[in-house]
């Protein structure tokens, strides 16, 4: 995938995480997040050893496309962080 991402990290409790992957310059359909959510995890997996992260894909720069991938309860989470401007971002390659 030929985009600029972004990375961040929502720490829901002691040893948990949820990873967000924020794609800047395109929008993306579910099938094309899931396959982005997926690489992602792979990524982490090689470089971090976390067995099946938890990746919410966040798209979009305005309210008309602004949109979050991923399971309920952690996309919940992360529009909370965002929210309170708790996030800090950092460039991510996963090529």
């Amino acid at each position: 995938m030929s985009s600029e991402l972004q990375y961040a990290v929502v720490v829901e409790r002691e040893r948990k995480a949820i990873h967000v992957v924020r794609l800047l310059d395109q929008l993306l359909d579910p099938a094309e997040a899931d396959e982005l959510a997926a690489q992602a995890r792979e990524y982490l997996l090689a470089r971090r050893g976390e067995q099946d992260a938890d990746v919410v894909i966040m798209q979009g720069s305005t309210k008309d496309d602004f949109r979050l991938f991923g399971i309920s309860s952690s996309t919940s989470r992360v529009r909370t962080a965002l929210f309170h401007a708790a996030l800090n971002w950092s460039p991510l390659d996963l090529d």
